[in-house]
């Protein structure tokens, strides 16, 4: 960090260039330039996370604030430098305007978070920002990020070791030209796509062999990410035999890798072979109940998209939920089963609404299904004392339930939270093995609202890879609110009953998971894009993915 400096004012009180500091005036605004990475969130360090966390305002062009903006609060201010066309005739502009943002926002005694692309140290418009903070007397720190240069290739599955020389092409000299054309060195040039040819070229104007070989990639560390390999003499002809340059909409960053460390490429391309690279995968779940699922496809390179089928609603009659939460606070229950999130957050509201907390359930045995039901009663701070050990489903906790013994059990009453349109299958049982059971409806299921009209487009057009169905419900519902997904879509379906849904309602089922848990859901439609990948491999077709196929395509078979 700077030394500690004092702040200047603007006497026309608008932002506008910096003059020399005025004394005797504390500063207590702040800026951190904060690097977000080459594009993947995930590379942000846990010392930006920590600054964004208690940044007042963001700054930043609208790809870099779509990284940064789910670390910061949200009551966050967030600005981006001006879109007006003439101030934008360079990149001095921009750093300009930028600049203005972040000291007028500073000197009101804000903690600003000016966060870049990449590394601040390798952006020149960055360095610009520091002197002008510098000099206007305004504190500032730097947070390193991965600079793309670096992130890009590793992701691309390019060691860069040994000799590594760094070209941009905007600015570089004859020198340079030369010393990059006539040496070894793996080069890694920061370019567009629209001029790699060039660059190309020009290696081998300096003296690069026309057979070095190369990589270029694209939209480096998202899932959108995509590298083509040749050689300086045919990366030309590549790029525009598989038609990756596209109408002039601006330039597109690209980062290329010229060397013999590109061969090893074939080896150790670890992102884009992800089983569900790149995939758009529809989960017919909320946000929090699709967390665990949406993170585990994330993991296979799927970017998935949730969309609520279901709405929770308040029972129409709480009576019967006010009855039993007291009775729970009185010693009727020695059991209490939850089966899903929702029945552990109403029986957390009516608990709210009575004043009480988790001491409640002391004495009383706590049993849960599935994952995060279990997480859901942690952070209640309860600690489940019955969890299926095989099935996550209510079969799987009543092979586990013990039945009632009038000398071990004092009470023999259940208290069951439930959804108005559960299964009897556990109260059956529990009833079976000697407990009395209260069955209470804790919400009400009702259908969702229709997702955004985009959303549903795309479902009925072909725009999602796969979809993911966890409940015969989610099959009609998902219908009713959105329509069918198109016949290219990937359906994967839960179990026997769910794919039977999906099909009474026309949809041909591709996967089915071998057990009925989501996790092993999203594994089986991994382990499908494998052979799915394999396949293309082994016939010399070009990897794509079901959204990519042509209309009317021959449908696959169910693994």
């Amino acid at each position: 960090m700077n030394p500690a400096a004092v702040a200047t004012t603007n006497p026309a009180g608008t932002a506008g260039t910096a003059g020399p500091p005025v004394t005797g005036v504390a500063v207590t605004g702040h800026v951190t330039f904060l690097g977000a990475g080459p594009g993947d969130p995930g590379l942000l360090t846990l010392r930006a996370v920590e600054a964004l966390a208690r940044a007042d305002v963001l700054v930043g062009e609208g790809a870099v604030l779509d990284v940064v903006r789910a670390h910061a609060r949200a009551d966050v201010g967030m600005a981006q430098p001006t879109t007006d066309s003439e101030l934008l005739d360079s990149a001095a502009a921009l750093s300009t305007a930028a600049a203005q943002l972040v000291m007028a926002s500073a000197r009101t005694g804000k903690r600003v978070v000016r966060a870049v692309a990449g590394d601040p140290g390798f952006d020149a418009g960055a360095a610009a920002e520091m002197l002008a903070c510098a000099h206007a007397g305004i504190p500032f720190e730097v947070v390193p990020g991965v600079a793309a240069a670096l992130g890009v290739p590793a992701y691309a599955g390019v060691p860069l070791s040994g000799n590594v020389r760094f070209l941009d092409p905007a600015t570089a000299s004859d020198q340079c030209w030369n010393e990059v054309g006539t040496g070894d060195s793996t080069v890694v040039v920061s370019t567009t796509l629209q001029t790699v040819a060039a660059v190309a070229a020009e290696l081998i104007a300096a003296g690069r062999k026309p057979d070095t070989q190369l990589t270029v990639t694209v939209a480096g560390t998202t899932t959108r990410q995509r590298t083509w390999t040749a050689t300086l003499s045919t990366i030309a002809a590549e790029l525009k035999a598989t038609k990756a340059l596209p109408t002039p909409e601006g330039p597109i960053a690209a980062i290329a890798v010229v060397g013999e460390r590109t061969a090893d490429r074939r080896h150790l391309s670890w992102f884009e072979t992800k089983p569900l690279f790149g995939w758009r995968v529809l989960v017919p779940r909320t946000k929090e109940q699709a967390e665990s699922l949406s993170d585990q496809l994330r993991s296979y390179g799927a970017v998935p998209h949730e969309v609520p089928t279901i709405a929770v609603e308040p029972p129409r009659t709480p009576q019967q939920m006010e009855r039993a939460v007291k009775g729970l606070v009185t010693g009727r229950y020695e059991w209490i089963a939850f089966t899903s999130v929702n029945a552990v957050k109403a029986v957390r509201e009516k608990f709210e609404e009575y004043g009480l907390d988790a001491r409640a359930f002391a004495g009383i045995k706590v049993a849960s299904v599935g994952e995060q039901t279990a997480r859901a009663l942690v952070e209640f701070g309860v600690k489940p004392d019955l969890v299926p050990s095989g099935e996550q489903s209510a079969a799987g906790l009543l092979e586990d339930w013990p039945p009632y013994d009038a000398v071990f059990d004092p009470i023999d009453r259940v208290f069951l939270p439930r959804a108005d349109i559960a299964t009897e299958t556990l109260v059956a049982g529990l009833v079976e093995l000697g407990w009395e059971v209260d069955d209470v409806t804790a919400y009400r299921t009702v259908r969702a609202s229709p997702p955004p009209a985009d959303t549903r487009e795309a479902i009925k057009g072909g725009g999602f890879d796969a979809v993911l169905f966890t409940s015969s419900s989610t099959v009609r519902n998902l219908v009713g609110i959105a329509g069918k997904p198109h016949n290219v879509t990937v359906i994967a379906c839960i179990g026997p009953a769910t794919a039977k849904t999906a099909e009474e309602h026309g949809l041909r089922v591709d996967v089915m998971a071998p057990e009925p848990s989501v996790a092993a859901l999203a594994q089986a439609l991994a382990d499908f894009g494998t052979a799915r990948r394999a396949s293309a491999e082994e016939a010399g077709d070009p990897v794509t993915r079901p959204s990519e196929r042509r209309p009317g395509a021959r449908r696959r078979t169910r693994v």
